[in-house]
């Protein structure tokens, strides 16, 4: 990627995710010119383009800022259902999926919810409301939904383990996705879930255990291969929002390796996916990130195992009994689906669709 389109995309990403707002002025062209070590028309150049998108205004004497919710919502609007589409093209198409078959099953997809829209008559869909830690596998069974049961939508939102947790303690979310790993007692997700709903009859339903690494871009430029080397001066960071338990895990780890989380460069910048940390890595937004290894096939990117974690759904007695929901246990369990999760790449689906239950 040429250097103006990786300033470009970092400086865009920014904007999407936030950490730039409406308003918010950015560096001269001088000083971003020497952070990047390149020429200033280099820098113009990117600066023209994100104009162009309509993500920035440049004005005499006020100098180059985020532009304003009515220039810019159209535009942040198609960027993020971009941005939102590629990662699940990326997905499919690691799941073995070609482009044209996406597209055919899109197409198909958007006919019938048309027809839908179009026809008065049919009775509206009950919402099932997912919460938690992203995993690619949370979109395989989004994209199967609608075939288990046609009375049932699933709405998918992701906060981290921790959020999902706190979701089904308030009632905010019927299922939740986390993956927790207790220090104390070195195992996933049932000392959450007591503490956070106690006295509560629910389900942990295993979808996979999964591998989480250090994912780098290609080659390993720089030699990192520890943990230990996130402190270094000259790696920068791509971190996952708090609350997330991939964070959690690497902070935990952090102290007992006697590491200081505040010496890491971009320990503050944050996404909310492992696509995107791969893809904050694969556009050298940042050196490293952690994430699933699921992530860095998808970016064609490379992996440093750290950790096997168990992800599981967490849901209520009454959720669990709900006819969609053994549908899905059924087909969780089947060959089709534990040959699409491992075929998103480092997944063990041994225990896939395995129910423990916690009074």
């Amino acid at each position: 990627m040429s250097l103006f389109k990786e300033i470009t995309a970092e400086i865009r990403q920014n904007i999407i995710s936030g950490t730039l707002k409406v308003g918010d002025s950015l560096p001269s062209v001088r000083s971003m010119s020497e952070r990047w070590g390149c020429a200033p028309g280099t820098v113009q150049r990117a600066y023209r383009e994100l104009a162009l998108q309509g993500l920035i205004t440049t004005q005499v004497g006020q100098g180059t800022r985020v532009a304003s919710p009515a220039v810019a919502q159209t535009t942040l609007r198609r960027a993020t259902l971009v941005n939102r589409v590629e990662a699940f093209l990326l997905e499919m198409m690691a799941a073995g999926y070609t482009p044209k078959e996406v597209e055919d099953a899109t197409r198909e997809v958007l006919a019938r919810w048309q027809a839908r829209f179009n026809d008065p008559e049919l009775p509206p869909k009950k919402l099932l409301r997912f919460v938690g830690s992203h995993d690619p596998i949370i979109s395989l069974i989004d994209g199967r939904f609608s075939t288990l049961s046609p009375d049932y939508d699933l709405n998918v939102t992701f906060v981290g383990s921790m959020g999902g947790l706190m979701a089904l303690a308030r009632q905010g979310a019927d299922l939740a996705g986390c993956h927790l790993w207790d220090a104390e007692s070195n195992s996933y997700n049932e000392p959450y879930v007591k503490r956070m709903l106690p006295g509560r009859r629910l389900a942990l339903v295993t979808l996979a255990y999964r591998r989480l690494g250090l994912i780098l871009f290609p080659g390993n430029p720089l030699g990192i291969h520890t943990l230990a080397d996130l402190v270094r001066p000259d790696v920068r960071f791509i971190n996952r929002q708090a609350g997330a338990a991939t964070r959690l895990w690497l902070e935990a780890r952090f102290q007992q390796l006697g590491l200081d989380v505040a010496a890491v460069q971009g320990y503050t910048h944050e996404v909310k996916t492992h696509l995107q940390v791969a893809g904050a890595v694969a556009e050298k937004q940042a050196d490293v990130g952690l994430g699933v290894e699921a992530a860095s096939l998808a970016y064609g990117l490379d992996f440093i195992l750290q950790t096997t974690e168990r992800y599981d759904l967490v849901m209520t007695e009454e959720i669990w009994a709900l006819p969609v929901i053994q549908a899905l246990l059924t087909w969780l369990k089947s060959d089709e689906a534990q040959q699409a999760i491992a075929n998103l790449g480092g997944y063990d689906v041994a225990d896939t669709g395995r129910v423990q239950w916690i009074n």
